[in-house]
């Protein structure tokens, strides 16, 4: 079994503060692996009927999972019997399991739970009115560089041609008929059940169009016509992939000045392998690896930083600048990713100091070990490997958790 650590060590430090932890995350990704591999759990497949019936009834099924006093006489509370470690997979199969995680957070705070699902219901606002406050999130992304080193070969080539999902990227061949299994699956279960949308041709052609082009300029006008749909129903499209965890929409950073691009966001694709499946990238080329770097960059942002928070920055000369972090309080982090710094062009991020001069810049270059400054005239960049620019975020407690911004 694939031990993923990182995530492992996540969930238990979020218990320690959080008897409720939500786990969303895309189908495949290795949620109900990871949640299995806890130790002392057990485990319920909220997909199983026999598992739905015990929940009928939210207050006795947490009391069934309670160890019980060892006399009436004990004048123990609820609170002080032995704690209980629960997994509740696939969790927004249940009728309504809002109430039942809520009821857990409020009067049952020695009952660890782990609850995995659709992502669309922790969007829902039923679920984040029932749960402000009162629940830890994590979300599970594909595989991250911490994830690739618990390996016994890791390569990174091939985790950007296959992706982070595990059955993929472990998979002796490469998985080809794996990903389009994978659409099927998703449009089945997360889309058609959850949004009711029409059309299947329509949306997942759009979903193949979209991830062809991951990592540039979203325009919905341009999708429509190839969709054979309106304008307005792909703004729909995008917002359930936005909602599935399936598309991450970078929107454009801007203090509103006039030369600023202020409107139109870029669109990236949840993972590296399904972006070559549908690029047609039966290998890679050194002219892909920039692109599928600067994904694999984003995806680490997104893992230890647990937000999405994320943009990027253009102006109407057309220099632009990968991803912009915004600090409350602070000046913004300006990154740019390089799959070699030899290639580095330090003319965008020039521009971007030339409008925010407190920014800090950075290049993430994945030929780089050690990290080093260096001038451009008067700009200071920090060239650095990926590793050291993610525990220079976590360490500066860049990205404070999300769940705690919505609610």
């Amino acid at each position: 079994m694939w031990k993923r650590r990182f995530w492992l060590e996540k969930i238990e430090h979020l218990w320690r503060a959080h008897n409720v932890i939500w786990f969303p995350g895309v189908r495949r990704v290795g949620k109900t692996t990871l949640c299995r591999s806890l130790p002392r759990v057990e485990y319920f497949d909220c997909e199983l009927p026999r598992h739905r019936r015990l929940m009928d009834d939210p207050q006795d099924f947490l009391d069934s999972l309670v160890d019980k006093p060892a006399s009436a006489k004990s004048g123990k509370s609820r609170s002080s019997r032995a704690a209980k470690r629960v997994v509740l997979d696939e969790v927004h199969r249940l009728r309504n399991p809002s109430e039942l995680l809520k009821i857990a957070a409020d009067h049952y705070p020695q009952v660890k739970v782990i609850a995995t699902g659709s992502s669309t219901m922790g969007a829902t606002r039923k679920f984040r009115d029932s749960l402000a406050g009162r629940k830890g999130e994590l979300w599970l992304t594909p595989a991250t560089a911490v994830d690739m080193r618990t390996l016994p070969s890791h390569h990174l080539q091939k985790r950007l041609h296959r992706g982070g999902l595990p059955p993929f990227l472990l998979a002796e061949q490469q998985p080809e008929r794996e990903f389009q299994e994978w659409m099927e699956a998703y449009w089945a279960k997360d889309v058609q059940e959850l949004f009711r949308l029409e059309r299947r041709h329509s949306f997942l052609r759009f979903v193949e169009l979209l991830l062809a082009s991951s990592g540039g300029i979203f325009e919905a006008t341009r999708f429509a016509r190839p969709c054979e749909v309106s304008r307005p129903t792909i703004t729909n499209y995008l917002a359930a992939l936005e909602t599935t965890f399936i598309a991450h929409v970078v929107r454009p950073y801007s203090s509103g000045k006039s030369t600023e691009i202020i409107a139109a966001p870029k669109v990236y694709g949840f993972d590296t392998g399904f972006v070559c499946y549908f690029r047609g990238w039966d290998r890679l080329r050194p002219d892909d690896l920039g692109l599928l770097w600067e994904h694999f960059v984003l995806n680490e942002m997104h893992a230890h930083l647990q937000t999405r928070r994320i943009n990027y920055w253009r102006d109407k000369q057309g220099h632009e600048v990968d991803f912009v972090l915004v600090r409350r309080g602070r000046a913004p982090i300006a990154i740019e990713c390089k799959w070699s710094a030899n290639h580095f062009d330090a003319t965008p991020l020039k521009a971007f100091a030339a409008r925010y001069p407190k920014a800090e810049h950075f290049v993430v270059a994945q030929d780089v070990d050690r990290g080093y400054k260096k001038r451009f005239g008067d700009l200071q960049v920090n060239i650095t490997s990926l590793d050291n620019f993610i525990r220079y975020l976590t360490k500066a407690s860049i990205g404070a958790d999300e769940s705690a911004r919505k609610e």
